[in-house]
């Protein structure tokens, strides 16, 4: 971890994951284990996007257990997984939310390297995200993609497109309404911003709420455009959440 920052006072601390060696090969597995103690408030992000690497056969494990005691607050939000033609890998984010615990975050899915022109030929990739509260789901999502493999092109699939994307936000238990009457004008907010946002004709996006979550997805070909999309959501999300402006960490410049 990166030295905390406090740009915003001493509620809320800034906190940049850090791992040095650039990428993950087969063989590797990162833990990560964050625990959000009461009346704290954090934002964990990284500096840069995580690379996995083409293996010869070997599995590579991400594993990153977020832990949100009662009475506080965690934004998370890391930048791509960049999964490279090849790769094998497993990542597993889990999210326990205790009490009154709220939460905010995302995470972002690159298949191959649009930039290198290189497209997910071979490989696998195993994504699970996991949003729980007390010990009951609120969110579970299990993705498995094989290089070249029909779901990848499919109009049920992805469509032909490298980058998805899940963002999720949860208010406090106590203050999630009823199904189906929205979270304080959350989800017609971001619609209204993207649609001004204009989309690519190979781009989707979507928001709904769930039992209390509100879920954004996007589909396209644009990490950075990913990014920006759920950059928006999140600067409309900050203030209903947390009754805060948005204050983008100083590592998304670096």
């Amino acid at each position: 971890m990166q030295r905390p920052f406090y740009p915003e006072g001493s509620e809320v601390c800034h906190v940049a994951i850090l791992h040095p060696p650039g990428g993950v090969v087969g063989g590797d597995e990162l833990q990560v284990d964050a625990q959000i103690e009461t009346g704290a408030h954090a934002l964990l992000t990284t500096p840069a996007a995580g690379k996995f690497y083409r293996s010869a056969g070997p599995l590579a494990r991400q594993i990153q257990q977020l832990t949100v005691a009662a009475g506080s607050a965690l934004e998370w939000l890391p930048q791509e997984n960049i999964v490279y033609s090849g790769a094998q890998v497993h990542t597993l984010t889990q999210v326990e939310l205790h009490g009154d615990a709220r939460f905010l975050g995302w995470e972002i899915l690159c298949l191959g390297r649009p930039a290198a022109d290189e497209t997910f030929t071979t490989g696998k990739c195993r994504q699970t995200l996991e949003l729980w509260r007390d010990g009951e789901p609120l969110y579970l999502e299990q993705a498995n993609y094989t290089g070249g493999d029909s779901a990848l092109n499919a109009a049920w699939g992805l469509q032909g497109q490298p980058v998805s994307a899940t963002l999720l936000c949860t208010p406090a238990k106590t203050s999630i309404p009823p199904a189906g009457k929205g979270w304080s004008g959350g989800s017609d907010a971001i619609r209204a911003a993207w649609k001004g946002h204009r989309l690519l004709d190979n781009e989707r996006v979507a928001v709904t709420q769930l039992d209390g979550v509100l879920i954004g997805r996007y589909l396209g070909p644009s990490t950075s455009r990913a990014r920006r999309f759920f950059t928006l959501a999140w600067e409309l999300l900050r203030p209903l959440l947390f009754n805060r402006p948005p204050c983008p960490p100083r590592f998304w410049n670096t």
